[in-house]
């Protein structure tokens, strides 16, 4: 090797690439003109592009359009990809031209010269094996940008199905634990009618049940995939069974059921399955989040707040308050949520200004949908695994809030009317005293009538 660089042309001129690298002078461009973030498209989305690839291969070779030659060296370049190899060669930053084009010539050149050294031939030497001519055959950006992106997301909310799970067992867990314990209900934030601290974690487990129920309608949308439809919908260079075969090699690598768009046009230029997904990931991090919200609420104190949560300690609090501990666990859950919440705003506004036959702010779909996915997934998993599972119930706390209860006061209405029972519970916040007490002292009724009807066991 007499050079460190390799000269390629392309329509617009001459482009000089590194020797090492197996990108070509689209995706050269591309790292020239994008100089954005500095963030990458994600494995898990080029394994799901490289997966899709090799099932196109396979397909153009059985159709017989690809010679075999050539097919199975592409097909053992997919392969090293989708095993976690050469993923320091895409390069092209998140935010590039639109459609994703130069993220489908990355995986194209990179395929083509990977492929082209397996064949016992140099990196360039296209006239052999060429990134649009045979690894590109019968396909677009426009139609496997889609694929892609509803393949990863597809693969990866079994991670986050699986975190949400967690959580929801968890939850189940301390609900029965702390079904016997008696405490203030609050709404508006103020005091109410008592509830167990265990019907309180019944909820949260609920809640985490309709964001699993949520993702789960929105996973069965992504199976639809307008693979075959090339650049408009019409499939103009793929022949009659390309599609068909190519979506049955993608389903036996995958163990999955993809299928045909069925509406292949409309698919093309909408990201339906990609925005059911996103407000669907955005429904499961609002009820996550009010979780987050209610535990450092409970926690709050321990001597000026409710503190009728005791959350597990995790790291010191603060840098000049010795001694001082607060809901990391529960915070940094909170952070992911809003993080995820703003992703699915992106995720709306890029799906709302599609144009005409494509919408071509997929990049940036497919990004922040595998990227809410995976700090949702890890979030929640950190959250139950150093919270959720080892917060206890400060039972002094409780039970001193409740005997102090006005609210209790609902209780009597049945038997004396809201008016009156108002009256008492105003009394009782007025004097500082029980609903009890004051009851006693107006002599409202019998004594062991009252306490049967106060008693909190009652109530729940």
């Amino acid at each position: 090797m007499g050079s460190k660089y390799r000269i390629e042309k392309d329509v617009l001129g001459n482009v000089k690439i590194p020797y090492v690298a197996y990108y070509g002078s689209e995706t050269e461009r591309a790292k020239e003109n994008f100089p954005i973030s500095g963030m990458r498209i994600q494995q898990p989305f080029i394994i799901a592009y490289a997966t899709l690839k090799k099932a196109a291969a396979i397909s153009n070779m059985r159709v017989g359009k690809l010679e075999k030659g050539k097919a199975l060296p592409i097909i053992k370049a997919c392969d090293e990809i989708i095993s976690g190899k050469l993923y320091d060669q895409f390069v092209v930053d998140i935010f590039q031209a639109g459609a994703g084009t130069s993220t489908n010539m990355n995986l194209n050149e990179v395929i083509a010269n990977r492929a082209l050294e397996l064949s016992g031939r140099k990196k360039g030497d296209y006239r052999f094996i060429h990134p649009n001519d045979h690894v590109n055959m019968s396909q677009s950006t426009n139609d496997t940008y889609h694929a892609a992106t509803r393949i990863a997301a597809y693969l990866k909310l079994k991670n986050l199905d699986g975190s949400l799970k967690r959580l929801e067992s968890a939850l189940a867990l301390k609900s029965k634990e702390f079904s016997h314990i008696i405490k203030i209900g609050r709404t508006h934030l103020q005091d109410a009618v008592p509830m167990t601290l265990g019907q309180e974690f019944e909820g949260y487990e609920g809640s985490v049940a309709y964001a699993i129920k949520s993702l789960n309608g929105a996973s069965n949308e992504l199976l639809e995939i307008p693979l075959g439809g090339t650049a408009l919908g019409t499939g103009i260079n793929a022949s009659k069974d390309y599609q068909k075969t190519a979506i049955r090699e993608l389903n036996n690598m995958l163990k999955a059921r993809f299928k045909h768009s069925a509406n292949i046009f409309a698919g093309m230029q909408n990201e339906y399955a990609e925005i059911v997904l996103g407000n669907a990931l955005e429904t499961a991090a609002i009820l996550i989040g009010k979780i987050s919200n209610d535990f450092r609420l409970l926690g709050s104190g321990p001597n000026a707040g409710l503190n009728e949560l005791i959350l597990p300690p995790v790291q010191p609090g603060s840098s000049i308050m010795p001694g001082k501990i607060n809901p990391s666990m529960a915070e940094m859950l909170n952070m992911v949520c809003f993080q995820v919440m703003g992703n699915c705003k992106a995720i709306r506004e890029s799906a709302n200004a599609g144009q005409l036959e494509l919408n071509v702010f997929m990049p940036i779909i497919a990004f922040n949908l595998l990227y809410s996915i995976d700090i949702l997934s890890n979030g929640i998993d950190s959250f139950t695994q150093r919270c959720a599972k080892g917060v206890k119930a400060n039972t002094k706390a409780i039970e001193k809030h409740i005997e102090m209860d006005t609210s209790i006061a609902t209780a009597l209405s049945p038997y004396i009317g809201y008016a009156k029972a108002a009256e008492i519970a105003q009394a009782a916040h007025d004097k500082g005293k029980s609903v009890r007490e004051i009851c006693i002292a107006m002599g409202i009724m019998d004594k062991t009538k009252l306490d049967k009807i106060l008693d909190p066991k009652n109530l729940i």
